[in-house]
């Protein structure tokens, strides 16, 4: 029977238990809970709609497309990053990312990812102060 092992990358992810977090590491779980509040509200979905395993309705994939298309260009998470908060991998954000960036050619979906990028940026202020 074959053992399996943690690499070096997967240990480094996922903080321990009682370890001290860096407030860039605090930011960016703010930022990230911002980003899928965010997205769920514009989109009339509840959070946990954009973390199933399965595809779901296309009104709530393409949620999720967004939402891993503002990770990454929004805030700056790598596609392996952006794809992993949602249980994806980087391929699967990185077609998210191109079918948002060709989808926002319409106005209406230019001023919906626009909106929820204003939204994250609120969240995030707000509890910078906390």
């Amino acid at each position: 029977m074959a053992t399996l092992h943690a690499t070096p990358d997967q240990t480094a992810a996922a903080p321990r238990r009682g370890s001290p977090r860096t407030a860039g590491e605090r930011g960016a779980d703010a930022g990230a809970l911002a980003l899928v509040d965010s997205t769920a509200a514009a989109f009339g979905l509840l959070p946990s709609a954009l973390h199933q395993p399965s595809r779901g309705p296309a009104p709530t994939a393409f949620a999720r497309q967004v939402a891993m298309y503002l990770a990454h260009v929004h805030l700056g998470l790598t596609m392996r990053d952006a794809g992993g908060l949602f249980g994806r991998d980087r391929t699967t954000a990185a077609h998210a990312c191109r079918r948002v960036e060709d989808r926002r050619d319409d106005a209406a979906v230019d001023r919906l990812v626009e909106g929820i990028a204003a939204a994250i940026d609120r969240a995030t202020a707000t509890g910078a102060g906390r």
